[in-house]
């Protein structure tokens, strides 16, 4: 393994070609979205032809797919593959745009299993929701919020996502979306989270990255694979004795479905068997997670040498 493909994610730079997407959303604006298309290419051709550590870690995660979950493409996936991953990619990123700014048609999204959490909020009970680098999240803040009076607080492990955060509150000033930076999550953290789900707030935190401080992980078998997955989702649910969520909002036709599963109505982790009991939540994460992919292959956005991390090996929990 090449120190370079061992490389940790955090250190490869903002992937979101914001000034393309700005772009991409002025012609929308004035012209909708068949002329966005059109336009879209040359941003996205010239993305995927300059950096080829995308191109390769694209296609690592659509063969790993393949193999895992035969017939969800006809033959092995190549460049053409790759490059409608990434075209997915730039048109999710401006459905975000768009969602924030008031602007996606809520008739386009579907949701599903929405009832349960529905009855959490009716209680006034909050919970931890873990997500993925999947889909249109913005979608789900969007509506969650409109329809269902979901406080919603999001945690980010760098300031990667900031210049684009920074474009969403332009769209929307009002936004009652709460970014919040956490680098370790000492007790001060936990206080802090803590008041927020005890007043019926959300907390959503990704599953699929290994923050850049963290040497809290486990290994799981995804996409027939070892791959290395973050456990601060289950301690914290954990710690607070609160529901875990599984959250993911996919391309579904023209539009997006969200989903809600729920994964542990509290989130039990013994001092004898933590890191077994770690283990096992980490896993049915990765194999919903995968059974989400094989309905809509070209909606993870990890791009990197995921299965080549740093942290393949379990650390220590």
């Amino acid at each position: 393994m090449s120190g370079a493909r061992a490389q940790h994610w955090a250190h490869l730079g903002e992937t979101t070609f914001v000034s393309g997407i700005w772009l991409l959303y002025g012609v929308h604006k004035l012209f909708g979205r068949r002329l966005v298309r059109w336009a879209m290419f040359p941003v996205v051709l010239v993305h995927w032809l300059t950096r080829p550590a995308l191109r390769r870690s694209s296609l690592e995660y659509l063969r790993h797919l393949h193999r895992a979950e035969p017939g969800v493409f006809r033959r092995e996936p190549d460049w053409r593959e790759g490059l409608r991953h990434v075209a997915c990619f730039a048109e999710t990123m401006l459905d975000k745009l768009l969602a924030m700014a008031g602007r996606y048609p809520v008739e386009a999204v579907r949701e599903k299993d929405f009832s349960f959490v529905d009855a959490m909020l009716a209680r006034g009970q909050g919970g931890i929701l873990i997500t993925a680098h999947t889909g249109c999240l913005e979608l789900c803040r969007m509506i969650g919020k409109s329809k269902h009076g979901l406080k919603l607080t999001v945690l980010v492990h760098t300031r990667h996502a900031q210049a684009f955060n920074r474009i969403l509150k332009r769209l929307d000033p009002n936004s009652a979306v709460n970014l919040l930076e956490v680098t370790d999550f000492g007790p001060n953290m936990a206080m802090q989270l803590k008041e927020l789900v005890d007043a019926g707030g959300w907390v959503a935190i990704a599953g699929d990255r290994v923050p850049i401080h963290s040497a809290q992980t486990v290994t799981v078998d995804f996409l027939g694979a070892p791959a290395p997955l973050p456990v601060g989702a289950y301690v914290l649910a954990g710690v607070l004795h609160c529901p875990l969520v599984l959250l993911t909002c996919l391309h579904q036709g023209s539009g997006y479905e969200i989903r809600f599963e729920l994964l542990a109505e509290e989130v039990k982790l013994p001092r004898a068997g933590r890191r077994e009991a770690l283990a096992q939540y980490a896993q049915t994460y990765a194999q919903i997670l995968q059974r989400r992919l094989r309905e809509s292959p070209y909606d993870w956005f990890n791009f990197y040498a995921f299965w080549d991390s740093p942290h393949v090996v379990a650390n220590a929990v």
